[in-house]
């Protein structure tokens, strides 16, 4: 049996949609015939991708596996096929928030003062590995620990942690903060690509309540109209600043590492290195 991309394209929509019924009305295709393409795909591979036993499909381990696999290969067919690759391969460097803080606009002037010949794309993709595991960028900066298998990372530093309040509340007042002042406020946590969970507190001290968001725009809104407090970086302020937003110095957090990350293994952007050379250099402060 010949697999074809639109086998794939078949199972990412289902991944993504989480129905087959929305799948099928995405690819305007009918229910039957994206079933049949997604049986045909199974027993190409010999493995069962997606668990029906629900209403709600959910993927296997081997289907989680392969998401990211086809969605790598899509993203090299398609950066193939785009014609403006003909002429500059962009370098596409990904992060979920804040980039490299302050860094991050010295960093994109003097990449274009020294390789006018190749656009360097920052990327923001809410994803835990700002979609480098997906193939949607070719190296990302990261925070955090990465554990995503066949990834490369390099420490470029360590950012001291911030609290993050509403303006105009008791806690904008104070000059610093420690954990437990923020303990009795709701916690915005955004559990799809930051740093904070509720491990930081000790156990017998923790917040009682979050408010879970899935990206920073609604993390920033949440603590922006009183609904929550959070806590951050010291790259954030300089990233995103805010009229209803306070940052403050958080005392008793350890701090958070900023990680350059790449793929191992697969054929790595020519200008790649050269970014990690400009990263270390503007971070050391050459």
């Amino acid at each position: 049996m010949t697999m074809e991309l639109r086998h794939l394209r078949a199972f990412l929509a289902i991944a993504e949609e989480g129905t087959i019924t929305r799948a099928a009305a995405r690819l305007h295709t009918g229910q039957p015939a994206l079933s049949r393409t997604l049986r045909r795909l199974e027993d190409h591979l010999g493995v069962r991708l997606v668990d029906r036993s629900t209403h709600h499909l959910e993927l296997t381990a081997a289907g989680r596996v392969f998401r990211d696999k086809a969605a790598a290969a899509l993203a090299a067919v398609d950066t193939a096929l785009d014609p403006r690759s003909l002429t500059a391969l962009p370098l596409r460097l990904g992060h979920p928030w804040a980039a490299l803080g302050e860094h991050t606009i010295p960093l994109l002037r003097r990449w274009d003062e020294e390789h006018p010949d190749v656009p360097l794309e920052l990327r923001r993709v809410d994803d835990r590995t700002a979609g480098l595991t997906r193939g949607e960028v070719d190296i990302a900066l990261l925070r955090g620990d990465v554990t995503a298998p066949g990834v490369v990372t390099e420490l470029l530093l360590e950012e001291e942690r911030v609290a993050v309040v509403p303006a105009g509340s008791d806690l904008a007042d104070r000059g610093a903060l420690a954990l437990a002042d923020l303990a009795a406020w709701p916690i915005a946590l955004n559990t799809v690509a930051g740093t904070t969970t509720l491990d930081l507190w000790p156990a017998a001290a923790r917040p009682t309540r979050t408010v879970e968001v899935a990206n920073t725009d609604e993390w920033l809104t949440a603590i922006a109209v009183g609904r929550a407090v959070g806590i951050s970086t010291s790259a954030t302020p300089r990233m995103h600043e805010h009229p209803s937003i306070v940052y403050r110095t958080l005392t008793d957090a350890p701090p958070v590492p900023l990680l350059l990350a790449w793929r191992r293994g697969t054929p790595a952007h020519p200008a790649l290195p050269e970014l990690v050379r400009l990263a270390r250099e503007l971070v050391a402060g050459r």
